[in-house]
């Protein structure tokens, strides 16, 4: 099971956190995570697909075009938890930013999702 959990954590980072398009974002969300998870930043949390949705958009419009989330270290599961380790900056450069997920599985997918930035 944490080799699925493993991918899980994987495809939240590029498919969700990486894709500019919010309809393919969506899709992903539908696929990685549960019907009511909740994503948590620092100071503001939202429930359910089209709230990540658009929260991922809004943190994306913050960002210059040309910046990828890249995963820094193994990803660790540990039970029904998981933790990734990722840096932002232009493709293909070092990171200007880090930061960690953390997650929490229900199900076989992402039930919350807690992001820090270092």
């Amino acid at each position: 099971m944490s080799s699925e959990l493993t991918q899980i954590m994987q495809d939240n980072l590029n498919l969700v956190w990486n894709e500019r398009y919010p309809g393919n974002r969506l899709t992903a969300i539908e696929k990685v995570y549960t019907t009511d998870a909740s994503l948590y930043h620092v100071g503001d949390k939202v429930a359910g697909h089209n709230a990540i949705n658009d929260s991922v958009t809004a943190t994306l419009k913050h960002l210059p075009p040309d910046f990828v989330f890249t995963q820094l270290k193994p990803i660790i599961i540990n039970n029904n938890m998981g933790r990734l380790i990722w840096g932002a900056g232009p493709n293909g450069q070092p990171p200007v930013a880090t930061g960690m997920d953390i997650a929490h599985f229900e199900d076989g997918k992402i039930k919350s999702l807690y992001v820090f930035l270092d």
